[in-house]
């Protein structure tokens, strides 16, 4: 009886999948290839040729590699998930159906790295049987101009407990990965090293966080990122025992700091798609980090009709009373800042016995509101997750309040019951309006499209931490690709290890659409501009973009990223504890002449934060290269405005 079960599902789900495949090659679109009983091998190849990924079945076990101009990024490697109960798919398989499509099509975001998104592919989709259990599945695989993805899809109807997935990634000799965990410092690597971390209250092992970068000895380099991740555990990546170039998918069992419950499995109801695993590619580091809208080109499609009222912006932490609440909006119109907030401590302690509804005595939450409102400017509130047992009254109650945003705090992302909270919060703030900046250790999966007004997360070690330079340079190519940043800007701060123009550099060199600036710091700090000569810079310079292109760089030492909003481009450029000069043509301009508004590293202070900022100004073309001197973990930040 149960094999005839079997036959039928798979009969049911062939019938299924050919009316799907015979619409598309009515369209021009698809192909169907027969059922393989033996070897096979198939492969999505990217639009433009140089990028492909191969899926393969070598004595039943599935397989998958990846190559880019010829070079290896992942070489053979496995694919797979397994099930609770010891069913493991993918190790004795029989493939029942191919089919391949190219698709490519243009969107546009609610607000990005660029005003429009092209969304080019071609894929492979392999049907599946485990030869061992009957249950049928099936991998997606796609090829695109900016590197590959590939997930898995339980087909059969009912309910499936995932324990595990088996996907590799095997890099070829010569690889270095920069691993990070939790809100650490990135530390390169060989694959087979990554630091065993963890307690006995967390998950534990040799693992990294995503993103994950990796560079290649033939030049390439590549980051792993998952998108489109819902009611699913957070995805990890471990070395592998016997193995120094190889990682393993670890989905996570433990929160991130590790308080809630543990969970060994994950039910599901099926047909099911895990998140998509993404590998962004670049042949240059520059061309890495222009290449990481993959991971939302993955994401579903906004879930939002209306989308009006979801602005990015600029945001100010002000002191926690009224008068500072006051002067915070007067300071943030002054300033061109969009958004003032109040963090941790504004309903009293946070950890105890907290209370998300009542601002503390200090402040008179409903006048600080009123008067932002008529001046034109948002207001955020920081919440702990603590203080969310019933989310939906407590967000319905700050929208009645006119708050325009919330910031939630130290978030335990990890569980598939995280995921959950954190989508479901999302989802709910949605309901009322209300933006959402998640915080502490969360990371990126591409919900931003889905749920635009998702609009930040940190998940990553952050600036307020005053970190290294080399670590600032090395998140435009890790962590970032992700997704966006709230990274707290710290200018003239005296214990920045860098430059005053460095800090003003990674508003534009990195992505971050809710951009906290002046962190730690209050409005009288500035009431002598001159004596801050970067102000005018964060005065202009916005958090989303028409147009962004990185223009040069190497992670863990030096970037420069160009982006547009109009006419008038922002130019950032950062190195790490090295001085250097770049040479930075300007060929992205347009026609005609532009001033060029440059606010440069001075002559080397005893610290980097005693470096000045010099400020001055030419003519440039789209002819010039500009000469771009750095001192030791310095930068640059140039306006280009039409003349």
């Amino acid at each position: 009886m149960r094999d005839e079960h079997v036959r039928a599902l798979s009969r049911r789900g062939m019938l299924k999948g050919t009316a799907v495949t015979f619409g598309l090659a009515a369209a021009g679109l698809a192909t169907t290839g027969p059922a393989y009983a033996a070897d096979a091998s198939v492969r999505a190849t990217s639009p433009d040729g140089r990028t492909s990924v191969t899926l393969s079945v070598v004595g039943g076990a599935l397989q998958w590699s990846v190559l880019r101009g010829g070079s290896q990024v992942i070489d053979t490697s496995a694919l797979g998930i397994g099930l609770s109960d010891g069913t493991t798919l993918g190790t004795d398989v029989t493939v029942t159906q191919n089919q391949h499509w190219t698709l490519n099509s243009t969107w546009s975001p609610v607000y990005g790295r660029n005003g429009t998104v092209t969304d080019h592919y071609q894929e492979q989709r392999w049907n599946l049987r485990d030869n061992v259990s009957g249950i049928r599945f099936s991998v997606q695989a796609r090829a695109y101009n900016a590197g590959v993805a590939l997930r898995h899809v339980l087909l059969d109807t009912g309910t499936a407990t995932i324990a595990d997935e088996l996907t590799t990634f095997v890099f070829p000799g010569g690889t270095t990965v920069y691993s990070a965990r939790d809100e650490n410092e990135y530390t390169p690597v060989a694959p087979g090293s990554i630091p065993v971390t963890g307690t006995s209250s967390t998950d534990q092992g040799p693992l990294t966080d995503l993103p994950l970068t990796a560079t290649l000895s033939s030049g390439v380099i590549a980051c792993i990122c998952e998108s489109s991740r819902v009611n699913f555990p957070r995805l990890m990546l471990s070395s592998v025992s016997g193995q120094p170039t190889a990682l393993s998918a670890f989905l996570m069992e433990h929160t991130a700091r590790g308080s809630g419950p543990v969970a060994t499995a994950s039910t599901v109801t099926t047909p099911f798609a895990t998140p998509w695993r993404a590998v962004v590619i670049g042949s240059t580091h520059a061309e890495l980090v222009d290449n990481a809208e993959l991971v939302l080109n993955l994401a579903s499609p906004s879930a939002l009709a209306d989308t009006s009222w979801i602005k990015p912006g600029k945001v100010f932490r002000c002191e926690l009373t009224t008068a500072a609440g006051i002067e915070g909006v007067d300071f943030a119109v002054a300033r061109g800042i969009d958004y003032v907030e109040y963090d941790a401590g504004w309903y009293g302690p946070e950890f105890s016995t907290p209370d998300a509804t009542k601002p503390i005595d200090a402040i008179d939450l409903p006048s600080v509101i009123s008067y932002a409102t008529g001046k034109g400017i948002g207001v955020f509130l920081y919440v702990n997750r603590l203080a969310l047992s019933d989310a939906d009254s407590l967000f319905a109650l700050y929208k009645s309040w006119g708050v325009t945003g919330i910031k939630l705090g130290f978030l335990n992302d990890g569980t598939q019951a995280m995921t959950n909270q954190i989508t479901g919060w999302a989802k709910t703030a949605a309901k009322h309006r209300l933006l959402i900046d998640m915080h502490d250790d969360v990371r990126p999966f591409g919900y931003e499209r889905t749920y635009p007004n998702y609009i930040s997360l940190e998940g990553v070690r952050g600036n307020e931490n005053f970190p290294t330079a080399t670590h600032n340079v090395t998140l435009p190519f890790a962590r970032n690709i992700g997704g966006p940043l709230d990274y707290t800007i710290c200018y003239g701060q005296s214990r920045n290890k860098t430059t005053n123009a460095h800090q003003m550099a990674m508003a534009a060199v990195y992505y971050q659409p809710l951009n906290f600036l002046f962190w730690y710091d209050k409005p009288s700090k500035y009431t002598n501009t001159a004596n801050w000569p970067g102000l005018p810079w964060f005065n202009a310079v916005p958090t989303t973009w028409d147009e962004s292109r990185t223009l040069t760089g190497s992670i863990g030492q030096y970037i420069a990223v160009a982006r547009r909003r109009g006419s008038t481009w922002y130019l950032g450029a950062m190195t790490n504890e090295t001085a250097r000069t770049l040479s930075l043509p300007l060929s992205f301009l347009g026609t005609g002449t532009y001033t060029a508004t440059i606010h440069a590293d001075g002559t080397p202070g005893t610290s980097p934060y005693q470096t000045p900022v010099v400020v001055s100004t030419r003519t440039v073309t789209a002819q010039t290269a500009l000469t771009v001197a750095m001192a030791p973990a310095g930068g640059q930040a140039i306006i280009l405005g039409p003349s």
